[in-house]
């Protein structure tokens, strides 16, 4: 899955969390050997012993390699990947990582851009904060010149292109929705929500019949309202490059798009369907998962990953069904990602572009789709979701979605929305709330216009 609080990424994403999941890092480490090798000299035929460069790429993430002779350790699908372009191409991705080093003071992104403006390794994943500082930097090289770029969805294009150049890949989209009970929506015979007014229509009945807080919440992802109310029209019409093309000039105010949603949530607030002050003590899934898994709270949200693993929600004892946040287009799914970027300077730079575009092939890629059952970037590779995130999914493959991570956006979008948030739960009025946004967008066209 916002921002810099946060001591590792776990995939989110924020200036401080960002994420909410991480991809687990590992691989192979694959050592050149010595060649020989035959040469003429004074007319004899002398063997001499010489060393093949050995060829490598460093790849700073956040997690160490695994070890793939270790019993009852499964190999990571990203790991899975990276083996075939090691083997492929004889050489050897190096891990360097977060928590190898000593950063008990610094967060994943802030060690992320001190390594990146030092040239100290050649490919980094990147949550959506850190893509869009190096990116505007011009450290990152343009990722669309790969082959296997051709193949991705267009909402991976949109997310991580910076003045007009693809500076990072997922290997997974990660959509965030509404997790439901359905068998407490049946029992109280309720529609599953598709509009804000739904919604509140819900959360009354459920309030009535003495739920008296219907909607589980946490620090992090009620931001995903504001998103899908936000965002709706931008991302699903005609006019989404001009809409924040202008933005990004000032013609328009991210303030003006962000109102209707924080207007919600303290709706939401005031009418009690939402803990404000539990909320802001929560971790993600940890805090108002409990109640849910008891089936003492009909409504939670979380990421697409969290409905296959038996540690968050991927097994209860009711049906499960994973739709969009309210939005005035229905059901919206949410999409953060975080993403691989190569530096525009790396050392070894080649080598880390034919990896890239390996790991990035349709072949690694559904490789990786069907060990973590995920939505993949590309266009050719489907996932086999589980029952409950099917309702998520086809919204997906149709294409209706709204980003709350946007590299093309001057002013960052996930870490900072999740910050304001914060200051709702804490009090803040919404007025308050859009004029921190009006802050932002100045600070950005301060910076903007320094570069023209």
């Amino acid at each position: 899955m916002k921002r810099k609080q946060k001591k590792i990424m776990k995939g989110k994403q924020k200036k401080v969390l960002k994420g909410e999941r991480l991809i687990c890092l590992a691989g192979i480490a694959v050592f050149a050997m010595a060649a020989c090798g035959k040469r003429a000299d004074s007319g004899s035929n002398v063997i001499i012993e010489q060393k093949a460069e050995a060829k490598v790429v460093n790849l700073f993430g956040p997690m160490e390699k695994s070890n793939p002779n270790a019993d009852n350790i499964a190999r990571s699908a990203f790991d899975l990947t990276v083996g075939i372009a090691e083997e492929k191409f004889d050489l050897s991705v190096e891990y360097r990582t977060y928590t190898a080093e000593n950063y008990q003071e610094k967060t994943y992104d802030e060690v992320t851009l001190d390594r990146a403006h030092s040239n100290m390794d050649d490919w980094y994943l990147l949550n959506p904060d850190t893509i869009q500082i190096l990116g505007k930097e011009g450290k990152l090289v343009d990722l669309s010149q790969l082959e296997n770029a051709k193949n991705l969805r267009e909402v991976v294009r949109t997310a991580n292109t910076v003045d007009g150049k693809l500076v990072a890949i997922p290997q997974e989209v990660v959509a965030h929705g509404l997790f439901v009970n359905k068998d407490m929506f049946d029992q109280y015979h309720l529609e599953l929500p598709e509009t804000p007014e739904d919604f509140l229509e819900c959360c009354r009945v459920f309030q009535e019949n003495g739920i008296e807080t219907p909607v589980g919440a946490n620090r992090w992802w009620l931001e995903n309202f504001v998103f899908a109310q936000a965002y709706a029209d931008l991302y699903n019409g005609e006019n989404t490059e001009a809409e924040i093309e202008a933005l990004n000039k000032g013609e328009k105010k991210y303030s003006d798009y962000m109102r209707p949603g924080f207007e919600y949530l303290k709706k939401m607030l005031d009418l009690g369907y939402i803990d404000g002050k539990t909320a802001y003590t929560y971790e993600a899934i940890d805090g108002e998962g409990p109640d849910f898994l008891a089936q003492k709270t009909p409504i939670v949200m979380a990421y697409w990953g969290a409905a296959n693993a038996e540690t968050a929600y991927g097994k209860t004892d009711f049906e499960l069904q994973v739709i969009g946040f309210p939005s005035s287009r229905g059901q919206m799914p949410v999409v953060s990602m975080t993403g691989y970027g190569i530096l525009a300077e790396a050392k070894n730079f080649d080598n880390a572009m034919a990896v890239m575009n390996e790991i990035m092939s349709d072949e690694a890629l559904q490789l990786y789709t069907e060990k973590n059952k995920v939505i993949s970037p590309s266009k050719n590779v489907e996932v086999d979701c589980v029952p409950a995130l099917k309702p998520l999914n086809d919204k997906i493959k149709e294409n209706i979605y709204v980003l709350g991570s946007n590299a093309g956006m001057d002013v960052e979008q996930w870490g900072n929305t999740c910050l304001i948030v914060r200051e709702l739960l804490n009090g803040a009025t919404v007025d308050e709330c859009m004029a921190q946004f009006d802050r932002l967008q100045e600070n950005a066209l301060k910076e903007r216009s320094a570069k023209e």
